[in-house]
């Protein structure tokens, strides 16, 4: 009798422990995903700040002029502000960053991809190869080709003015994606055309933004703009006064 009630009491002491566990369990998860999300908003900030510290950078050595956001078609691709993308079927193409403007002024790669944009997703699309660009570059700021390129010398407002954000769009016409089956993919600029939906609010609804005085803000989507062919992801527009040049 003596062994029966001492497994008995062992056994009510197994459970207090589980449903212990269980409620540490409960109580616990909650502040490990936020510290998660914490974490990537942090390192998108980081990520942001060297982008627009490479910029700065770039300007100084460029007479203040910015560069542009795509260049000359070569070797069968195409220059753009972050590296030379091959033609061809989507998510094969080849991609090389060292190309980029920015690229001399980062020490390597390690910075263009933010952790808050999911390319294990079911519904994202690659582009590249591989994972090339998590942001995109304030297309005010690039001048076409047969113009002078915008010089940020004179940017009245420098604290107003964005350079980088967070960027992605819906795709409904490259293969995967169709019309019946949006995907999401990652984008390279950012703009005020109304048509346009490219900026990513992945933080919480909201998205991350850099500015050419260095500082990095959060900005909430434009009222009415969220794309709704893939609402959970919340791909919309930033508010027009930050890109506008004067």
């Amino acid at each position: 009798m003596q062994i029966l009630k001492a497994a008995a009491f062992t056994m009510v002491e197994l459970l207090v422990v589980v449903a212990s566990i269980a409620i540490l369990a409960a109580l616990l998860l909650p502040m490990l995903i936020k510290g998660k999300t914490s974490a990537r908003q942090i390192k998108c900030l980081s990520n942001l700040r060297q982008l627009e510290l490479a910029a700065q950078m770039y300007w100084d050595e460029n007479n203040g002029n910015a560069f542009r956001y795509r260049g000359v078609a070569t070797n069968g691709g195409d220059i753009y502000w972050f590296g030379w993308l091959a033609r061809g079927s989507e998510g094969k193409r080849a991609f090389d960053p060292s190309c980029g403007a920015l690229f001399p002024y980062l020490g390597g790669r390690g910075v263009e991809v933010c952790p808050a944009l999911d390319y294990s997703l079911q519904q994202f699309k690659l582009k590249a190869s591989g994972a090339a660009y998590g942001y995109g570059y304030n297309l005010c700021l690039s001048a076409p080709m047969s113009q002078p390129a915008i010089n940020l010398n004179k940017i009245i407002r420098p604290t107003e003015t964005a350079v980088l954000a967070d960027a992605a769009q819906v795709n409904t016409f490259q293969p995967p994606a169709s019309p019946d089956q949006p995907m999401l993919e990652e984008f390279y600029y950012v703009s005020t055309n109304a048509d346009e939906a490219t900026a990513h609010f992945r933080h919480g609804q909201m998205a991350r933004a850099a500015f050419c005085d260095g500082h990095v803000g959060t900005e909430k989507p434009l009222g009415g703009s969220l794309d709704q062919r893939l609402p959970d992801q919340f791909v919309g527009r930033l508010r027009p006064e930050i890109l506008v040049v004067p």
